[in-house]
């Protein structure tokens, strides 16, 4: 394993994320070399002490340890595929948000080209970095996770979920989808309230402290789920859980149904099929089989 400030790393892309990224390895003390397609945005990361590369070949070339954070899958190609043969050798850890797919097909190109791979999924906004509650999730080379984790983890936790290279990216875009759709479910009950006048600062202020309890529900939820019994005694069934009036008010104010209707249709299948005296964790049935 390394120490925390001996490793020379190179950042490729310097958007709000990769910019926040260099940040912290410039002022841990790292030899950073950083590179963007538009050179104008490493002038504040040189002023810090890194170093600019004028192409990402230099950036390359420089360091050992090479960081990507780009667009998309295909800028990572973009960029990167015509310097193939001079990563081979090289350690590529790639924080640009992928499909797990994506994910594994970068992790056997890099295979291909002698690089060894690891996958990272960032769980912040870029003020997090190096923050508590910043965490970043990891998979692929074990052994590159071992070697630079004291430097990973100068950006958040750093957890590691196995050498599939994918799991890092499907973990990370659950845990999305769990936060928009609790987000939209909020956005939903601030439109339903914007007829009446009420603020969605005044629906926030009772709508935090009810959500972030509700929570404490997942771990029943889990339980069931993982149990496989949905007639658990103390479970609140889908036949209760039925959504009609909340879908029927949302009408009556004058806004779009499909946020609440979405999960009213996930509990309705179960109740169509015979099952609205299990618990509401069955909806989990209606989103592994897809209609």
């Amino acid at each position: 394993m390394t120490t925390s400030h001996d490793v020379q790393v190179s950042v490729l892309g310097l958007g709000a994320m990769g910019s926040a990224l260099a940040t912290a390895l410039v002022k841990a003390g790292h030899a950073t070399t950083v590179w963007n397609r538009s050179p104008g945005r490493t002038s504040d990361l040189v002023a810090q002490g890194a170093t600019a590369a004028g192409t990402a070949g230099d950036a390359v070339r420089a360091s050992r340890l090479v960081i990507a954070c780009l667009l998309d899958h295909a800028s990572v190609h973009e960029v990167l595929d015509p310097l193939s043969g001079e990563l081979g050798g090289r350690t590529l850890v790639n924080v640009t948000t992928t499909t797990p797919a994506q994910a594994r097909e970068l992790a056997a190109w890099a295979a291909d080209a002698g690089v060894t791979y690891l996958d990272g999924g960032i769980m912040a906004i870029p003020p997090m970095i190096g923050q508590p509650g910043s965490s970043v999730l990891y998979s692929g080379s074990a052994t590159a996770f071992d070697q630079y984790k004291p430097l990973l983890d100068l950006w958040g936790a750093s957890t590691y979920f196995g050498a599939d290279p994918g799991l890092a990216s499907l973990y990370d875009l659950a845990l999305l989808a769990g936060m928009y759709v609790m987000f939209a479910g909020f956005m939903h009950g601030a439109a339903m309230l914007a007829p009446e006048g009420v603020s969605a600062g005044e629906f926030a202020a009772m709508a935090a402290p009810w959500l972030t309890a509700m929570t404490g529900a997942f771990g029943e939820f889990a339980t069931v789920i993982d149990g496989g019994d949905y007639t658990v005694d103390g479970q609140q069934s889908l036949d209760f859980s039925d959504l009609g009036d909340i879908v029927a008010a949302s009408a009556d104010q004058g806004i779009d149904t499909g946020a609440v209707a979405m999960v009213q249709q996930l509990i309705r299948r179960q109740i169509d099929a015979g099952h609205g005296q299990e618990g509401f964790a069955r909806i989990i049935e209606s989103i592994k089989q897809p209609s």
